[in-house]
């Protein structure tokens, strides 16, 4: 049912460009730029190392070939601006983010990093990247509103901020890809089945139809980076496949929310990695250590090759993941 209304929903917006400051909605053109210099560092997740906190929550530093994003701002206002302070990393010249969805553990940092930023840099995180139908109401059952984003938007756009909604993959940068709205033929149902989505006639099972996963085309295969995996983990890396190139995937990163899988759909999501040629995972926020486990028996990788994602852990084309001390 939740991809059923997922794809009226698509349909709906299709119809109602107005919700937004920019829709990117042409069909992509084909790229033949692949990065050759590229290193994602986590900012945001529940495992810490040596240096920063931890907490419920995702984001990474994407950067490629001199281009830098930000992928997802984590949960609360101050961890993401914290932990790249404590990592020497500094933000305030990255002028590109990318939100994968709505929930606050995505976006909580998105209002505090472009308020704080842009004194330092009026193009710091002034434009944000999302999916078609994350500013959709989320009705609660005392009827309250439970999506973070609708009021965030219009504090963003106060600030100075844009966002662009993609309905289909695109290109952002040069081999860098945003999917868009992923399609679901499998039905891996990762997300929590108790939220609701407000439809123009009712309300619906929410199924997050606008998480969205970004996609690095690189000479040795695809990387993608997931906030959530809401969409489900085997959805999003055939879509990417299809989208930007049939090649292996060479690095998986970020949630895959598998947590509370069970063993089979753990073990089907390994063997369909493993049939895709999966070299690395890092795998933090909603992924489980379990999963993370069963994955890389299954996938025939190692402890250097399938690590649970730290806060500073890192994955680049020169030398692989960097998990740290802790999850050494």
């Amino acid at each position: 049912m939740g991809i059923l209304h997922a794809l009226t929903l698509l349909s709906v917006l299709s119809a109602s460009p107005q919700h937004y400051a920019t829709l990117a909605a042409a069909p992509p053109g084909p790229s033949s730029h692949q990065v050759r210099s590229l290193r994602i560092t986590v900012l945001s997740t529940m495992l810490a190392d040596m240096t920063g906190v931890g907490e419920w929550g995702f984001a990474a530093l994407v950067e490629t070939d001199g281009r830098r994003l930000l992928f997802d701002t984590g949960a609360r206002p101050e961890t993401v601006l914290d932990n790249a302070r404590q990592l020497g990393i500094d933000l305030s010249g990255v002028t590109d983010l990318v939100l994968s969805h709505h929930h606050g553990d995505h976006t909580g940092g998105l209002i505090t990093l472009r308020r704080t930023l842009s004194t330092q840099n009026p193009h710091a995180l002034a434009r944000a990247h999302v999916g078609d139908g994350i500013f959709l109401s989320r009705p609660g059952p005392d009827g309250k509103e439970n999506n973070p984003m609708i009021a965030r938007r219009a504090e963003y756009q106060a600030a100075g901020g844009k966002f662009v909604v993609y309905r289909r993959p695109r290109e952002i940068v040069p081999g860098v890809w945003l999917t868009g709205p992923v399609p679901r033929p499998h039905p891996e149902r990762n997300w929590p089945h108790s939220a609701r989505l407000q439809m123009p006639d009712g309300v619906v099972e929410d199924s997050i139809p606008e998480d969205a996963s970004l996609v690095i085309d690189t000479p040795e295969g695809l990387v993608v980076i997931s906030g959530c995996g809401h969409a489900g983990t085997i959805n999003t890396v055939e879509f990417a496949r299809k989208a930007v190139r049939e090649a292996p995937v060479y690095a998986l990163l970020g949630g895959l929310h598998l947590f509370r899988s069970s063993v089979e759909d753990m073990e089907w999501t390994a063997e369909r990695l493993k049939g895709f040629g999966l070299a690395h995972l890092l795998a933090a926020h909603c992924t489980g250590i379990e999963a993370l486990f069963r994955i890389r028996q299954r996938a025939g990788l190692s402890r250097k090759t399938a690590v649970v994602g730290a806060v500073g852990s890192s994955f680049s084309l020169k030398d692989g993941i960097d998990p740290l001390e802790l999850a050494r």
